[in-house]
């Protein structure tokens, strides 16, 4: 088959490798026939993640068919097509069982990590790849729902819901901001409204994106690029501050700037993918009383977000801007790198 493979730091190749194999009873193969970019990918190629060796294939997102099960697999059967989940979960081990899947143990108890497509095993960006405990891994395709909506429900949407809105506990009536408003950002701000925030505020230094987070349910939109950019928060907060402020980047700078614009007694996410250190002011913040949530998505919303994108209820297919074949992978890659310039939300790369 051909996977897009990772060669280092700043290196990627489209190249024939060999074909991915059961391996354990648990496991299924798909053939995947949509996928797409994520910004953790381009944080790999940064060198951001060193977990990551030379010769893994990328990608953690994924719409295929099964083409062969493992014997212990009971929810599935060849010929199923399937929403592959960024995370693995085996189900039985104490995280999963507290829904704690990004940090599945597996059924051995070691592996401590429930992300592992394109990071500790082989990913989706390939023909086919292999999916372990895929019970608990994979989603039925509803009728009705197109590849491009479901690939949406691999990692962006229960991403930017989970670590941007759940865990940072909005509630009804909650002033929120969005500091990045690339896709991880918009799966925060669409979702935002299923808590009752009254407000949402889109920040970021892309006026195009901007003004495209108006689509997605952002009331508000700052120009993070302009000197008073903090000051324009605090004014449509009467100067108290956002109650949540979500970080969807992943450098420094944003996550500093989102503890400079919450309330006393507000809420820091952080869903950003950070490859450097983050100063943290708590000689300042301390005496505020917020709390800073952080962590890896653990997916056990996707069953909820597939019935609202199934009603449409979620829009999801919006979230897709340009569309690939596999052989144009590259080319995919470099538009999604060179986001400002293409105005690039998600790629869609299709197997035909």
């Amino acid at each position: 088959m051909k996977a897009l493979v990772y060669g280092g730091p700043g290196m990627k190749e489209w190249k024939e490798v060999p074909d991915p194999t059961i391996q354990k009873p648990t496991d299924v193969i798909v053939k995947v026939e949509t996928t797409t970019i994520c910004g953790t990918d381009l944080h790999i190629l940064k060198g951001d993640v060193p977990a990551v060796t030379p010769g893994r294939i990328l990608g953690h997102e994924g719409v295929g068919t099964i083409t062969e099960v493992g014997s212990s697999v009971v929810n599935f059967k060849v010929g199923d097509r399937v929403i592959i989940s960024c995370i693995k979960s085996c189900g039985a081990c104490k995280n999963c069982k507290s829904g704690l899947y990004s940090h599945c143990l597996g059924e051995e108890g070691v592996s401590g990590l429930g992300w592992v497509f394109g990071h500790l095993i082989d990913g989706t960006q390939a023909e086919l790849v292999r999916v372990p405990y895929a019970d608990n891994s994979l989603h039925l395709m509803p009728t009705g729902t197109t590849d491009v909506e479901a690939v949406m429900l691999s990692d962006i949407l229960p991403t930017g819901f989970e670590m941007g809105v759940q865990y940072g506990a909005v509630k009804p009536g909650d002033v929120v901001a969005v500091i990045g408003t690339g896709p991880v950002g918009l799966a925060a701000i669409i979702t935002a409204g299923l808590y009752g925030a009254a407000r949402v505020i889109s920040i970021d230094l892309d006026t195009n994106r901007l003004e495209k987070s108006r689509e997605f349910g952002a009331t508000d939109v700052v120009v993070s690029g302009t000197p008073q950019w903090r000051e324009e928060v605090m004014a449509m907060t009467d100067g108290a501050g956002v109650d949540v402020a979500i970080e969807a980047v992943g450098i420094p700078e944003t996550f500093e700037m989102a503890t400079q614009i919450v309330r006393p007694g507000g809420h820091v996410a952080n869903v950003g993918v950070h490859g450097k250190p983050v100063s943290l002011a708590l000689e300042n913040l301390w005496i505020q009383n917020i709390s800073i949530s952080m962590g890896l998505v653990n997916t056990n919303t996707t069953p909820l977000l597939l019935k609202l994108v199934e009603s449409k209820k979620i829009d999801a297919a919006k979230f897709a801007t340009h569309f690939f074949t596999f052989d144009q992978f590259i080319d995919a890659y470099d538009t999604f790198s060179r986001a400002a310039e293409t105005k690039a939300l998600k790629v869609v790369i299709t197997s035909k």
